[in-house]
């Protein structure tokens, strides 16, 4: 069987808490998505904690909510959530010289279904968390997601 975790690294030039900061702010995971399917927090979006529940308006072809729970957490160093259909989204911040390594994965193990293999999400989400990474540097660097 194929591995059930998609995941990749970029360095990036801040510390872990500058980015530990963005991550941990759903207002902001919006603008350094890039997938493209994350809209806007729904009610609530205080800073994530172990524990914390937070909603999201996405789009992917159709309108729908995300209802994601903070199961995975260590300040400045791990954050990952999941929702109902326990998918995984998982960051780990290690300090390295030059900046922090960070570690985007997309956790799936848990999922029952074979859609995802099946509709090649691997290589697309991918390519998105790599989006997302650059969009990350460039937002934790400059305040623009754009560089």
């Amino acid at each position: 069987m194929a591995p059930r975790i998609v995941s990749t690294s970029r360095v990036i030039k801040a510390t872990p808490d500058a980015i530990f900061a963005v991550l941990s702010d759903p207002s902001k995971h919006p603008i350094i998505d890039g997938s493209g399917s994350v809209k806007q927090p729904v009610g609530d979006s205080s800073r994530l904690v172990l524990g914390s529940t937070f909603s999201m308006d996405m789009q992917m072809g159709t309108k729908y909510k995300t209802a994601n729970v903070v199961c995975e957490y260590q300040e400045d160093r791990l954050i990952a959530w999941h929702h109902k259909a326990n998918l995984i989204w998982r960051y780990e911040l290690e300090p390295v010289d030059g900046g922090t390594k960070v570690t985007e994965s997309f956790d799936y193990h848990h999922f029952l279904g074979l859609f995802i293999p099946l509709l090649g999400w691997q290589k697309k989400n991918l390519a998105n968390m790599e989006k997302t990474l650059a969009k990350l540097d460039a937002y934790v660097r400059t305040g623009d997601p754009e560089g």
